[in-house]
């Protein structure tokens, strides 16, 4: 059983008798006085591909799916679907933008440590590393004087995704980027 605290994007649970990973989870507290945490939660059916939406209070507990995982490539995309290969097995699948969801902002050639995802034999998904390296193509100049504190400015990565970054950064430059809910890490240095 998993306890309402270990829902975190990539958890596979049993929901409503059907296997979902978790996309998303967004804690908050309610004003009341003992009330107990709500966690807003967006998850995916395994198998129709569904996206869902429901709150959860602590204390819930969810049956977890056994999810077998095996390392994958990415080969490439066509610009409708995108298309992995197993390492274990060989076999090539690919997957379109309602199976990625988000996941298809940070996948570019070259991506090491991705993981496909089986229930019960069948294909459920993909798995990406925590951090993946993207190259800014648009972002604003510069702002002289900038720290990496105080304010940030949001920058186009090569796959289309926008993020927030240090004002300090510049197009061109290449930056880690967390894929678990796309803030900036850091700047990749060469």
């Amino acid at each position: 059983m998993i306890e309402f605290s270990d829902l975190k994007r990539g958890v596979c649970i049993q929901y409503k008798g059907a296997p979902v990973i978790v996309t998303e989870v967004k804690l908050s507290s309610p004003t009341a006085r003992g009330a107990s945490m709500i966690g807003k939660t967006k998850m995916r059916n395994l198998l129709t591909g569904q996206v869902l939406s429901d709150s959860f209070r602590s204390g819930d507990k969810f049956e977890e799916v056994e999810v077998e995982r095996h390392p994958c490539s990415f080969l490439y995309t066509d610009g409708s679907r995108w298309h992995f290969m197993d390492d274990v097995s060989f076999d090539q699948f690919d997957l379109g933008p309602e199976e990625l969801g988000d996941s298809s902002g940070y996948l570019v050639e070259g991506i090491e440590e991705i993981q496909a995802m089986y229930v019960d034999g069948a294909l459920a998904g993909i798995e990406l590393p925590n951090t993946v390296d993207l190259q800014i193509t648009e972002t604003t100049p510069p702002i002289k004087g900038a720290t990496a504190a105080a304010q940030l400015k949001s920058a186009t990565l090569e796959t289309g995704v926008e993020v927030q970054v240090p004002p300090y950064l510049v197009t061109g430059e290449r930056v880690r980027i967390d894929t678990r809910d796309g803030h900036f890490v850091e700047r990749v240095k060469d």
